[in-house]
């Protein structure tokens, strides 16, 4: 009989981490005390806080344990599984007040705040094994839709809801639905497209939902096919994704086992198949017309919209296309109606968001909060705020096609109409968070540099003009811009918004165009003063050895690579700047905080 569950992460953030040896340790431990009736070890997905990995869990007591060691499975099994006690040193201790407090998952401030609809299921069931989905109310939705339902009736659910794309601009789903329902192109093939293609710098929640559960996007492009008259479906996941790739994979063929997938789907006469088309890592397919044209076996290019995908997608046929975490919540809303899913969020953005928060914060990780909820209770009491005491300087939302978010902004509710009416977007839900150390300018240039990396060069106005822009930029940073530039970049980037052929071009310049609304005066002191005031860019600093402070140690002189450094013992040493070759390493080895930048 089972007393007990011990929950391993097996997402790539733990894997990587080395949670799979941690669940080969438990597996031999639990062998040699005769364990192995008793204790049930589950592989689980994310559980979102992916800094502590390798993370475990105990139930049902719940004890929360983090980056535990295969050495420590020993202790682990002897103390908690045998003995009841848990191994308090290795639990997850939140600061509370003056005092550290052992937590529970979800009484931690990371959870407190989150409502998990999309992510329900990562971190709670096995995702290769269907029948744990399948007792979290798994594929019930489908069967409801498929014995219950007209088309039309799941179209009208998903509209009353207010789901709306979680990858992109936030297109109505219900509203794409319906236009694929209603073109009858003789009575012709229409396909159910999924993009998994996720590529957004530090972004990985679509790729955390195909890991933690991939069952309920089946489920979902199943209902999705149904909706729209589609029998075949295709998942275009990026290569560098296998855990994902390998579980979707085993998750598919499982859903055929059962049933659930293949011909005469519950008896009704319904049929739906799906496959993975597997893509090379290129940012421009996340965009959807390059993305079929990727699948079609084609060069992955974008095609002129109109006519849009609803009216000539896959093999020029109608074809609904979604990002993976649009279709996790599908069936949610299926089974507990349009009404619960739209009392979460805000009136014109219903539901939750997930996002990736990493960055200047200390608590990276996974997390799905409700629509509405404001940027400072997400850095500062679920991220758990800026580490190191400093202070917040501001969020990138949106990836490449988002932009910068200020500190005095940070009391904005995050929705899809608040963060574009401030110079952002929604994008696919990365939300990188910056302190006082980082420049504007260099990460400006971080994300045209990508942008102009992945641009697949087919039209002029991002082939030329993002590579025009990212020359202004280095030009600037490198302490040789102009006032003129600044005026260039604005000019370029408007040209470029409204010229480009796909969203990837016309999004390319909003990081440019945030950081110059808001912090237009590093930009100036980067041309006029020849100063980056966040002492990053090379070219624009030197470092200082502060007389006051210089205890004449020596230990800058003899980590310098240049001999730039001179100065007698016990007395204040001097930094030749032009000799200095700006690599830090005195900075770095200073113990009395001596050394500056300016």
């Amino acid at each position: 009989m089972i007393r007990s569950h011990v929950l391993i992460c097996g997402g790539t953030g733990c894997t990587s981490s080395g949670s799979m040896a941690l669940r080969d340790a438990l597996e031999k431990e639990l062998e040699a005390k005769g364990l192995t009736e008793e204790i049930k070890i589950v592989t689980t997905g994310c559980f979102g806080l992916c800094a502590l990995g390798p993370v475990m869990i105990v139930y049902p007591d719940g004890t929360f344990y983090s980056m535990v060691q295969p050495t420590d499975i020993p202790e682990i099994v002897e103390e908690h599984l045998l003995k009841g006690r848990p191994v308090e040193r290795l639990e997850y201790h939140e600061k509370t007040g003056d005092h550290h407090v052992a937590n529970s998952l979800n009484e931690t401030n990371f959870y407190k705040k989150q409502k998990r609809v999309a992510l329900r299921n990562c971190g709670v069931i096995n995702p290769e094994v269907i029948d744990e989905y399948i007792a979290m109310d798994g594929y019930a939705a489908l069967g409801k839709v498929l014995t219950e339902m007209t088309p039309e009736q799941v179209i009208d659910t998903i509209l009353a809801s207010g789901l709306r794309g979680r990858g992109g601009a936030g297109f109505p789903t219900g509203k794409k639905w319906q236009l694929a329902r209603n073109l009858v192109q003789d009575g012709g093939k229409k396909y159910v497209a999924c993009n998994a293609d996720e590529g957004d710098p530090g972004a990985f929640m679509d790729r955390s939902i195909l890991e933690g559960d991939p069952h309920a996007l089946i489920e979902a492009m199943a209902i999705a096919g149904y909706a729209i008259g589609a029998d075949e479906g295709f998942v275009y996941v990026r290569a560098e994704y296998p855990i994902a790739i390998q579980r979707l994979d085993i998750a598919i063929k499982q859903a055929r086992e059962y049933g659930l997938l293949g011909k005469n789907i519950f008896g009704t006469g319904f049929n739906f198949d799906m496959s993975i088309r597997l893509g090379a890592g290129a940012f421009v397919c996340g965009e959807e017309t390059a993305l079929m044209t990727s699948i079609e076996g084609n060069r992955g290019e974008p095609r002129p919209r109109p006519p849009f995908p609803a009216v000539k997608g896959l093999f020029e046929r109608p074809t609904v296309l979604n990002n993976v975490e649009t279709y996790a919540n599908i069936a949610q809303i299926i089974l507990n109606g349009p009404e619960w899913f739209s009392s979460m969020g805000t009136e014109k953005s219903a539901g939750t968001k997930v996002f990736a928060l990493g960055g200047k914060i200390t608590n990276t990780g996974l997390v799905e909060i409700p629509m509405g909820t404001t940027l400072r209770e997400v850095v500062e009491e679920i991220g758990g705020g800026i580490p190191n005491g400093k202070k917040f300087k501001a969020a990138q939302t949106g990836g490449p096609s988002g932009g910068c978010i200020p500190a005095h902004l940070i009391d904005t509710p995050i929705d899809y109409d608040n963060l574009l009416a401030i110079g952002s977007m929604m994008g696919s839900g990365g939300l990188i968070v910056m302190d006082e150390d980082n420049c504007m300018v260099d990460i400006a240039r971080f994300f045209l540099d990508f942008t102009v990396d992945e641009s697949c060069g087919k039209c002029t106005p991002c082939r030329v003009g993002t590579k025009r822009m990212l020359e202004i930029l280095d030009k600037i940073i490198a302490g040789n811009g102009e006032l003129e530039d600044i005026d260039r970049l604005e000019e370029l980037a408007e040209y470029i918004k409204s010229a480009s052929l796909c969203g990837l071009g016309q999004t390319a310049p909003n990081p440019v165009l945030s950081t110059l609304r808001y912090f237009r005066d590093e930009y100036i002191a980067h041309v006029v003063d020849k100063k980056c005031p966040a002492g990053v860019c090379k070219n624009l600093l030197s470092y200082v050895i502060v007389a006051d402070k210089c205890k004449g140690c020596t230990a800058c002189a003899r980590v310098c690579p240049v001999g730039a450094i001179s100065g007698s013992v016990k007395q204040p040493h001097v930094i030749d700047t032009a000799k200095c070759i700006k690599c830090g390493a005195c900075m770095s080895k200073c113990k009395f905080g001596a050394i500056i930048k300016q």
